[in-house]
């Protein structure tokens, strides 16, 4: 939710207003739609990480501002708490040696922040949860100091009425409560953009969900929160937990979450917006001055900035996004899936992975969500959230005999999905040597059935063996993965365990 908003008090006729724009809103974009006014192909894809600042110690450092004051570049900006960040790559045309350019970028934009960090004694870290955060870092009073993130905050426990509870039952369980959204700040994300035509988007995004599970059980590099061991991928629960303006009673009547998979395959991008406003009250009632049906009359391009607003305080894991470049609207699909790190290379491989699949899938003849109920897809995101490279995945089963069928993940991506994703590559003109150097990453993960999550636990557990207190073994697991993220070789090579002290004398 990247707007520009100003903080204020909202009046009962400021959600009025606002629902009434967003009507008309929603009204400008069906016609957006219906008069074809959308780009066409682009084959244009984007990437933003959101990054941890971190001590030599393992710690997080609450130093946005001052880090961003020295980097002093529009590439980087703030997020929701004092020790986050985001990096932004623009957008690139899928084809050639796009991952490779890719890799350089985000390697030089990295090298540069973290040398500017280190002016203030901090480190740049790319991990989906810091293993290290206590309960104490994550408080309203180290969120960044940006009047929309303490509007929403105000907003979303206003709604709420009561504290956040935090219960995620893992391999050990974690239950706390939050007095604001500040724990979500500890999920940090990789989101992968592609813009699509609105004839495309559907098919897309169905594909998307179809495998965000997929995505989660390769890439998870989440497994810690607060000191206690939980899912693989421990993001999406605590994602939704600790944005959820629902109280007992209104999850008890089935009342949607802000965090949401979803619940049914679509025909078209309307069919998300409209639920976003069928189903969720506005947060941030802030109106424009722009008349968007007015605008459409006069031949213009409306910013249609309430539906945007509203829309970035929806958090789909596949949501859909409406932009306007060089004056000319466009659709995107922002898939939010997949944790930050642990490499460069590894991002870049589960990018690749991702827009070849979903390119693959998409343009199927049976595509899979015809073959596969949407409450399976949610299934398998859950079941790889919870168990990573480990998990079993249920798929529509190959030939004609139709039906699904329970796999390993790893036997899944590496028998059926990798050789989809190539041929999606191929397809949008990526050269053999991109194609085979990233998908490789994820061929020798499943092979090794060794990811971010898998090598966080296991590091953990050989350094609580060694005699290291809980909280000493998460601070050296954090140190080593630090060293190990900058040395830059895929997470599937990384050693397990802490190297050996250097014996003194």
């Amino acid at each position: 939710m990247g707007e520009k908003v100003a903080a204020g008090q909202f009046g009962l006729s400021d959600r009025q207003h606002y629902r009434d724009k967003l009507r008309r809103c929603l009204t400008g974009l069906e016609r957006l739609l219906a008069e074809q006014r959308f780009d066409r192909p682009k084959n244009l894809m984007g990437l933003e990480i959101e990054l941890n600042l971190v001590g030599g110690d393992g710690m997080p450092k609450m130093l946005n501002g001052e880090v961003l004051e020295r980097i002093a570049s529009r590439d980087f900006q703030t997020e929701l708490a004092m020790f986050n960040l985001e990096v932004n790559i623009a957008p690139h045309r899928l084809g050639g040696r796009v991952f490779d350019r890719l890799a350089e970028e985000l390697r030089t934009s990295l090298a540069y922040a973290d040398r500017k960090a280190g002016e203030v004694d901090a480190g740049i870290v790319m991990i989906g949860i810091l293993p290290t955060l206590d309960r104490d870092d994550l408080v309203s009073s180290n969120l960044s100091d940006v009047d929309r993130y303490t509007l929403l905050n105000d907003q979303i426990v206003a709604a709420r009425g009561e504290d956040f509870v935090l219960d995620i039952d893992g391999v050990e369980r974690l239950t706390c409560t939050s007095k604001s959204i500040a724990p979500e700040a500890a999920c940090t994300s990789v989101q992968l953009h592609l813009q699509v035509t609105p004839g495309r988007f559907a098919d897309v995004w169905n594909a998307a969900q179809a495998v965000a599970g997929v995505q989660i059980a390769v890439g998870a590099n989440s497994p810690f929160l607060f000191g206690r061991e939980l899912w693989r991928e421990s993001r999406p629960p605590l994602f939704q937990q600790s944005t959820d303006t629902r109280p007992p009673e209104l999850q008890a009547q089935g009342v949607r979450p802000r965090t949401w998979f979803g619940e049914r395959w679509i025909s078209s991008a309307y069919d998300l917006f409209e639920e976003n406003l069928r189903y969720y009250p506005a947060l941030l009632p802030i109106c424009d001055e722009e008349d968007p049906l007015e605008v459409l009359d006069e031949g213009g391009v409306p910013s249609l900035a309430e539906l945007v607003l509203h829309n970035g305080t929806v958090y789909r894991w596949n949501r859909p996004v409406y932009g306007i470049a060089d004056g000319v609207p466009h659709l995107r699909v922002e898939n939010r899936v997949l944790p930050a790190g642990p490499t460069i290379t590894d991002v870049i491989a589960n990018a690749a992975f991702y827009y070849g699949l979903v390119r693959a899938l998409a343009e199927e003849s049976r595509p899979v969500w015809t073959r596969m109920p949407f409450e399976t897809a949610a299934a398998n995101f859950d079941a790889a959230c919870r168990y990573g490279i480990d998990a079993r995945l249920t798929w529509p089963r190959r030939g004609r005999y139709g039906g699904t069928v329970e796999v390993d993940a790893v036997s899944l991506v590496r028998d059926e999905l990798l050789p989809l994703a190539e041929a999606g590559l191929a397809g949008w003109g990526v050269e053999s040597g991109d194609r085979d150097l990233y998908l490789g990453v994820i061929e020798e993960r499943c092979r090794r059935r060794a990811n971010g999550a898998s090598w966080q636990a296991a590091t953990f557990h050989r350094a609580r063996e060694a005699g290291l207190s809980r909280d000493a073994a998460l601070a050296a697991t954090t140190r080593r993965y630090g060293e190990l993220m900058h040395l830059g070789e895929p997470v599937h090579t990384w050693p397990v365990g802490l190297p050996e002290p250097v014996p003194l004398g």
